[in-house]
């Protein structure tokens, strides 16, 4: 096992889940709670009521669009993160389309352009350089609001990699950078700084830049706190956070955004799996997954961090076992983490990983032709269920030539 530090999950309640009979999906299969994401965006729908701010999805961390006409009921639309993300808010999810990259291409800008309703650059030059697009967007009456994504210079991110203020960071041009002159040419401000955290980071951030920006949010329409922030946890200061927003929006008189992403969709879905053989090597007890770490939860690799079984007993519970859990690749990282059972699970046997529907379900990938994992829609309190994707060879055959 690697010794990188494991990032905390932060999730990972299993709610309606305990009761759920995980024969009664295909192996894999990702689970989304409908009763779960209602709950999620009628918080965050509150919150943007209380605080008369706007509140989009990021489709970057969950864009099952099936629910798109569900969550167009609750939030004021999405943001993307280019160009298929921004054709998929237009064709599945309604309200306001705010787009952000760190790069644009000349030939996608024209249609971003006219799919946006907020075009956000990472610089000053990027903006510049495409004036000439820029212009025949404003001459055919489809240009949208221009904004610049800002890095704050302030970090509060435990991880470098999830940290968009690291030392060089390429998220955002420094705020010690900015002129007066960048910002006569924008109608916003930007700033993601947070991921997976709760209200006092972000006070901290913009406590940290206030004077600097004060005298620019004056001049400008609106200003967007991204996303990363875990409104829809239970422990969230939900009450500061609207105090916070209601008193910058009346003193600068400014439109505010929220971005957030996982927190639509925080404790709301499953990964089930099934072991397909037991084994031990030397004091390590093994079992292999339909389930692929790299494949189907690349962030347990990347971040790394490790996700919460489904009904695993307490730590240092009586006669408990612990086995390693690795997926079916060739990949010898291929390792999801190490597990307590009361009893060895026997071949067959179906687990589940709790809090799986973000970022997860968005990263799936087919190496070395390992299955995708199928998608169902579940509602708990009517127990109404449907597969609504599986995955046939094809997806894999199709996107290699």
């Amino acid at each position: 096992m690697t010794d990188a530090p494991i990032m905390e999950t932060q999730a990972g309640d299993a709610g309606a889940f305990k009761d759920f009979d995980l024969a009664r999906v295909p192996s894999p299969c990702f689970v989304i709670d409908k009763a779960a994401i209602r709950r999620n965006l009628s918080i965050l729908s509150q919150v943007g009521k209380d605080a008369d701010v706007k509140v989009l999805l990021a489709l970057k961390a969950f864009s099952c669009w099936s629910l798109g006409d569900l969550i167009a009921e609750y939030l004021d639309g999405t943001c993307a993160s280019g160009l298929w993300e921004a054709k998929l808010a237009r064709e599945k999810f309604g309200g306001e389309l705010a787009t952000y990259s760190a790069g644009f291409k000349a030939d996608e800008l024209p249609e971003i352009l006219e799919l946006s309703d907020h075009l956000i650059f990472n610089s000053p030059a990027q903006l510049a350089r495409f004036a000439p697009l820029i212009e025949a967007a404003r001459k055919w009456g489809y240009a949208p609001d221009f904004g610049l994504r800002i890095n704050p210079e302030h970090s509060e991110g435990s991880i470098p990699k999830y940290d968009p203020c690291a030392a060089g960071s390429r998220l955002g041009t420094p705020i010690s950078q900015l002129t007066d002159a960048d910002i006569d040419a924008i109608s916003g401000l930007h700033m993601h700084t947070l991921c997976e955290q709760d209200f006092l980071p972000l006070k901290r951030t913009f406590e940290a830049i206030e004077d600097k920006i004060a005298p620019w949010l004056k001049k400008l329409k609106w200003l967007n706190f991204g996303g990363g922030h875990h409104i829809t946890r239970p422990d969230y200061q939900r009450d500061e956070l609207v105090a916070f927003l209601k008193t910058i929006k009346q003193k600068y008189d400014i439109e505010i955004y929220l971005e957030p992403g996982e927190a639509v969709a925080l404790d709301a879905g499953i990964l089930v799996g099934e072991v397909l053989d037991v084994a031990r090597n030397g004091e390590v007890d093994l079992a292999i997954m339909d389930i692929s770490a790299t494949c189907h939860m690349p962030d347990v690799i990347e971040a790394p961090y490790r996700p919460a079984l489904l009904g695993e007993p307490d730590d240092g519970a009586d006669q408990s076992k612990v086995l390693r859990l690795g997926g079916p690749s060739c990949l010898a990282g291929d390792v999801i983490g190490d597990y307590r059972f009361k009893d060895t699970p026997e071949i067959g046997q179906r687990i589940a990983f709790l809090d799986q529907a973000h970022y997860s379900m968005v990263k799936t990938n087919t190496f070395n032709g390992v299955r995708l994992p199928s998608i169902a829609l579940w509602d708990s309190e009517s127990d109404e269920l449907e597969i609504i994707r599986r995955f046939p060879y094809e997806e894999f055959r199709d996107r290699l030539s």
